[in-house]
């Protein structure tokens, strides 16, 4: 599995990490702007993520734009392909507006409040079909 971990906090990113260590193939990414050109790359060399832990508050690109351009480039860049890549957003919000905004019309396929524990993310992952390790 490949997974693109973006955000701008490194204890939340190496925690993440850990949560995939010697079962994935992991790249991280320190803001929107960074996340959007790595996810872009995979999907030019045809080697698209399997999932995206996105954060929403990141410097330089924020992450409703960014998710919102990945889904642009997937159409774009991987036409033909029925499996869109699974996009969890983590994020401390907490408005049911912001989730519904980010469901509907964002297009992220799930989100996760922080802080993001294990248990939790790899129940989403079986639940979209991303096989997690036991």
């Amino acid at each position: 599995m490949k997974v693109l971990i973006a955000g701008d906090e490194s204890l939340t990113g190496e925690i993440l990490q850990t949560f995939f260590a010697g079962y994935a193939e992991i790249v991280t990414a320190c803001d929107g702007q960074d996340a959007v050109r790595t996810f872009t790359d995979g999907l030019q060399e045809k080697r698209p993520f399997d999932l995206v832990l996105l954060d929403i508050v990141m410097p330089v690109m924020d992450g409703r734009l960014s998710l919102r351009l990945m889904r642009s480039l997937e159409t774009k860049l991987h036409a033909g392909q029925e499996k869109k890549t699974v996009i969890i957003v983590t994020s401390d919000l907490q408005s049911p507006q912001d989730m519904q905004q980010l469901f509907w019309e964002e297009d992220c396929t799930d989100f996760l409040l922080k802080p993001v524990f294990r248990d939790d993310l790899m129940a989403m992952l079986k639940r979209y079909g991303l096989a997690a390790p036991e």
